[in-house]
């Protein structure tokens, strides 16, 4: 466990707080930092989203039910229920709630997830299984929900979505890319491996540039830690996993897999919602404040729930 956080999740501190710290140096104009997240919501993570979910086998995914199950609606639930809470709780727009359903709700399984699993349980298939299924119901499911959610331009005034809001989400790169992917491994069409380095190219980029312009805009806002940001590290880090391990408990799930079910669910938010949240200029401060104090909550609720689900 001490591997992982040097080798995987110092790295995210330190790019945030590079990051950071150019932010406050003005090395980079507001532009730039644009820039930084135009290249990555259009490009550089729709082809990571979409290459974590092809390499998923269909078999694999139909191997467990009860894990496709439990974790589908456990989930999106959260997500749900994160936005519901923003918005009503805290007094913020729906567009707002849906951003903070895609960091509250949302756990960076594509970037971390074999990197926490595999040290621990080992690379087997059942650490594929859980990884490639979570990838999918947060990447081909929240991912267009929120973006749905989000689209202020295409709402009416008593908020309810119509047909151009649900086509302008399609639209966007980010969502169809892993739905795209979703079908092509539903229908076992599997893309020859001649291919990977041209989508793993841009694909690598995601997660770097990501972190970094978390950091830029971090250091665009005043740091004010809030009952807020509080309220949504404690939906991603002690929630979400806490009624995945109670629900698949009640589903007499296999152990393992319940264990590593709730690891996932326990990561940081997805890098995908400050993205979003950067590239629509929503929920930028909260946002990715909420970032940064989940990534530094993460060094501690790790161990809890690898302790509390091994209990079980």
């Amino acid at each position: 466990m001490a591997d992982f956080f040097i080798t995987d999740l110092l790295p995210i501190i330190i790019v945030m707080a590079l990051g950071y710290i150019s932010g406050k140096k003005h090395a980079f104009s507001e532009d730039q930092a644009r820039a930084f997240n135009k290249l990555v919501l259009n490009y550089a993570l729709p082809a990571a989203l979409f290459v974590s979910i092809i390499r998923a086998d269909r078999d694999m995914i139909f191997l467990d039910s009860t894990l496709t199950l439990v974790s589908l609606v456990v989930i999106v639930s959260c997500f749900l229920f994160s936005w519901f809470s923003c918005w009503k709780f805290f007094g913020r727009t729906r567009q707002e709630g849906a951003v903070c359903a895609l960091i509250a709700g949302s756990p960076t399984i594509g970037f971390l997830g074999f990197a926490i699993l595999d040290p621990i349980y080992g690379d087997s298939v059942s650490t594929g299984l859980v990884v490639a299924i979570i990838s999918i119901i947060v990447n081909a499911i929240t991912i267009p929900i929120g973006l749905y959610l989000l689209n202020p331009s295409q709402r009416n005034e008593e908020g309810r979505g119509n047909g151009s809001a649900l086509v302008s989400a399609i639209k966007e790169p980010v969502v169809w890319a892993p739905v795209l992917a979703t079908v092509l491994v539903l229908a076992g069409v599997k893309l020859p491996a001649d291919f990977d380095p041209s989508f793993k190219l841009i694909a690598q980029a995601n997660s770097g540039v990501a972190v970094f312009a978390a950091g830029l805009t971090l250091a665009a806002h005043k740091f004010e830690f809030s009952k807020e940001i509080a309220y949504n590290t404690f939906i991603k880090l002690i929630f979400m996993p806490l009624v995945l391990l109670l629900v698949g408990l009640a589903c007499h799930m296999n152990p393992e897999r319940l264990q590593m079910m709730v690891l996932s669910g326990a990561l940081p938010p997805a890098f995908s919602g400050i993205i979003i949240a950067s590239r629509f200029n929503v929920y930028t401060q909260t946002g990715t404040a909420s970032l940064a104090v989940s990534i530094l909550g993460f060094i501690f609720t790790a161990p809890f729930w690898i302790y509390v689900s091994r209990l079980f």
